[in-house]
């Protein structure tokens, strides 16, 4: 038996196999019209009243004008689109969840493929999977997944996009138990970029399958994944919150942190953040807009040993707030979604880290008396337990060292502080990268060069460009953190 929802009335397609060829074109010599009467979707163009709406993306600081918006209705208008864009030579852009830190779901006289009309979630309680369409947010899943009692690991917002974050990796509150959400991905339907629909799993395109997990959107357009799902706390019910300390607290909780979490199960994990208290309940209307460290658990065992699990998280300090109770899983996930409405001012700077050293715990207290904003922020994730255990070469995500994947973002929703946050954090970067490792989690990338997409592959990259050359040799799928064809 299978439960299903969905947000449009989008079907599925499949069309017949063609090779693409690809002549040089201008944005104002492509035949539009062909393309807008041969998608089921809307096409929409620079003229049009909604173009502004729908070049749109999360982060405001991206200001892209595409030449065109394909708003697919099937996997038959993103072959139809595919295609198009190979024979006339026209640079490709692909939109999911529109949440990508360097903005790359549009891009300048492109042509955009928006999913979001793909939106179906269809999860199978018995078999414990869940498939979703390549259009869909984590909160869509959530709110399947969980009145089941299950859930899949995905990230920190829901209205993140399923796709971005999936072929980023996935690391999330139940990264620590269940692994990265590649690690559950079981399955995928791909449009090529010879515009066939393929199905890659461990037994049908392996060599794209091990590809698409962590390698971003280099290979082809998902137009659906299939999922693994877990039982979770007492059906769907988990035990957590924010517990939130004075600023002067910063050094003392990161080293109480960074001994602690090794040593806790599974069922518990905590991100760590330097932040400015939202001025709204339910925080104490005497904290609003007051500077803290604080850390984010989430206890997904049985709910009745959760308070002796989180004994050593209650018991530690003098926190300010202690935020803990029993809540749905999937209210925990979009908790920070009204704090981070799309359209803000985002800068994004991030490493991986083995270890929060003292040498760079002095970076975090000088930077976090700096916060220039109230939504500015860093976070580190959890990057330890059942995603260690698995192999680095594996999956094309290969960072497999434990400890955490620290991120700093610049926020603000005026446009007249952009140059404020974007110093801040590239300053903040700049003094705590030399206690990093050398690897990046790639869906936090800016754009910022092949050295650093390559650092985020680390000894898996040779083996990624070689499958991008047998999937994609004129690289038509390069707006994205980008792996070039391999060489002959």
């Amino acid at each position: 038996m299978s439960t299903e929802t969905q947000r449009t009335g989008a079907s599925l397609g499949v069309a017949a196999t063609t090779e693409a060829t690809t002549t040089a074109a201008t944005p104002t010599t492509v035949p539009w019209g062909e393309l807008r009467t041969a998608l089921r979707g809307t096409l929409v163009r620079p003229e049009d009243p909604a173009y502004d709406t729908a070049r749109r993306v999360y982060n405001a600081m991206i200001d892209k004008r595409p030449a065109a918006v394909a708003q697919c209705r099937d996997s038959t208008d993103v072959i139809t689109c595919v295609r198009f864009a190979a024979e006339h030579g026209v640079d490709l852009a692909v939109r999911g969840g529109a949440h990508n830190a360097a903005g790359l779901g549009v891009w300048d006289d492109a042509l955009v493929i928006d999913l979001h009309q793909l939106g179906s979630v269809t999860v199978d309680p018995e078999s414990q999977t869940v498939r979703v369409d390549g259009g869909c947010t984590w909160g869509d899943v959530d709110h399947v997944t969980v009145a089941h009692g299950l859930a899949t690991p995905s990230g920190f917002l829901s209205t993140t996009g399923v796709g971005g974050l999936t072929l980023g990796g996935g690391i999330g509150y139940l990264t620590r138990r269940f692994g990265l959400t590649v690690d559950n991905l079981l399955g995928a339907d791909v449009v090529l970029a010879d515009g066939r629909l393929v199905h890659a799993s461990t037994e049908s395109h392996p060599d794209l399958f091990w590809a698409l997990r962590g390698g971003g959107g280099n290979f082809g357009i998902v137009t659906s994944f299939t999922f693994r799902c877990h039982p979770i706390g007492d059906h769907g019910r988990i035990y957590g919150g924010p517990v939130l300390y004075d600023l002067a607290d910063t050094a003392a909780v990161m080293r109480w942190y960074r001994e602690l979490l090794p040593t806790l199960p599974a069922e518990l994990s905590g991100w760590l953040g330097i932040l400015t208290i939202p001025p709204a309940p339910p925080f104490p209307e005497n904290l609003w807009g007051r500077k803290a460290c604080g850390i984010v658990w989430c206890w997904t065992g049985p709910l009745d040993q959760a308070e002796r699990a989180t004994a050593p998280i209650r018991e530690f300090g003098s926190p300010l707030v202690v935020g803990l109770h029993e809540m749905p899983f999937n209210l925990l996930q979009a908790a920070f979604d009204a704090l981070y409405p799309a359209g803000l001012q985002w800068y994004w700077r991030s490493d991986m880290v083995r270890d929060i050293s003292d040498e760079a715990i002095a970076v975090h207290e000088k930077y976090a008396a700096l916060l220039p904003s109230g939504h500015s922020t860093m976070h580190l994730y959890p990057v330890d337990g059942a995603a260690a255990r698995v192999a680095s070469d594996e999956t094309a995500f290969a960072y497999r060292d434990g400890g955490w994947s620290a991120v700093i973002v610049g926020v603000d929703p005026d446009p007249a502080n952009a140059e404020l946050i974007s110093t801040w954090a590239r300053s903040y970067f700049d003094e705590l990268h030399p206690t990093a490792a050398s690897s990046v989690y790639v869906n936090f990338l800016m754009e910022e060069g092949d050295e650093r997409v390559r650092a985020a592959y680390g000894a898996n990259y040779e083996r990624l460009a070689r499958v991008k050359r047998q999937y994609d040799p004129g690289n038509l799928f390069h707006v994205n953190q980008n792996i070039r064809p391999a060489a002959g």
